[in-house]
C-alpha cells in the first residue's frame, strides 16, 4: 500500500502527537532511525528510544508513556518484543500498563500475530514499514478507546463487542460468512488486512 504525501499529511492532521511520549523499542540502529524519522514526520517530539527489553523496562519505570511501538524481534538470546508486551501489561505501572501498544514484525505468521494479540498488543503492523498503515492504526486506537480486560489468562484491550445480530435489511447469516470446516493451520506471513482481522474486536454474545 502506497499513499501520496498529501494523503499521509491529511491523516496526520487527525491526531496530535506533538506532546505524546512515544516509546520506540528496536534493536537495530538502522531500524530505530527509520522509526524515529517516521514518527518525526507524524509530528511526534518526545521520542524515547530503547534497543532492548531491559532498556524498555527502565524507561517504562521512569517515564509516562502515551504510545509504545515495539519490534517483535529484539536482541538474540534476550527477551523479545512479545515478552515486553506481556511484562508491561502485568507490570502494575500506572498508567503505562494500559498504554496503547503496536508490535512491528517481519514475520507475521498466524502464530506470531496470535502471540502479539494474546500478550495484549493493540495491533501488529508488518514490515517493511509503511508509514500510512502505521498512522492509520494509531488513529484506530485513538478512535476506539477500548476498555481493558484484566483476568488470569489475559490483560489487554477488550476484543469483544456485543452481538447485535445481522444488520438491518438482512435475514440470517451474511452471504459472505465462512461455512464448513477450516483446513489445517499453515504458517506463511499474513497480509496486513489479515492481521487486522485477527487483531480487531470479535463479536460475542454478552
Amino acid at each position: 500500500m502506497s499513499l501520496s504525501p498529501e494523503t499521509l499529511a491529511n491523516l496526520a492532521t487527525r491526531i496530535d502527537l506533538r506532546k505524546a511520549a512515544v516509546l520506540l523499542v528496536e534493536a537495530s540502529s538502522q531500524g530505530m532511525d527509520v522509526l524515529a524519522q517516521v514518527f518525526s514526520g507524524f509530528g511526534a517530539k518526545a521520542l524515547l528510544r530503547a534497543s532492548s527489553f531491559e532498556e524498555a523496562k527502565e524507561i517504562a519505570h521512569r517515564e509516562v508513556l502515551d504510545l509504545v511501538v515495539c519490534e517483535a524481534a529484539l536482541k538474540p538470546g534476550e527477551a523479545d518484543g512479545y515478552e515486553f508486551a506481556h511484562w508491561l501489561r502485568r507490570s502494575g505501572l500506572e498508567p503505562n500498563a494500559f498504554a496503547p501498544m503496536i508490535v512491528l514484525s517481519s514475520h507475521t505468521s498466524r502464530r506470531n500475530v496470535v502471540r502479539a494479540r494474546d500478550c495484549g498488543a493493540h495491533f501488529v503492523v508488518s514490515k517493511p514499514l509503511v508509514p500510512a498503515i502505521l498512522l492509520e492504526r494509531i488513529l484506530w486506537i485513538a478512535r476506539t478507546n477500548r476498555i481493558f480486560v484484566n483476568c488470569d489468562s489475559y490483560i489487554g484491550p477488550d476484543r469483544r463487542f456485543q452481538m447485535l445480530g445481522p444488520p438491518a435489511d438482512m435475514e440470517g447469516r451474511r452471504s459472505t460468512d465462512l461455512v464448513g470446516e477450516l483446513g489445517a493451520a499453515r504458517d506463511p506471513n499474513m497480509a496486513q488486512d489479515e492481521i487486522d482481522n485477527l487483531m480487531r474486536p470479535q463479536r460475542v454474545a454478552l
